[in-house]
């Protein structure tokens, strides 16, 4: 059974992220939306305080 036609591939979310390092933008995060097909590449800094705002409180636990 094959799983039918894909939105996009692991290579077109590859050229995104370097796509937007080489504009001189820090990644701080990649969101992906299966259903729409949808990449969105949101620049920043990836130890900006609005990123640790969505942070699962179990990530910091050992």
């Amino acid at each position: 059974m094959s799983r039918g036609a894909q939105a996009f591939r692991q290579g077109d979310v590859t050229k995104a992220i370097k796509a937007t390092v080489n504009a001189g933008l820090p990644v701080q995060r990649v969101e992906i939306d299966m259903l729409a097909g949808k990449i969105v590449v949101i620049p920043g800094d990836p130890s900006d305080s609005a990123a640790t705002a969505d942070a699962n409180e179990w990530d910091t636990v050992k």
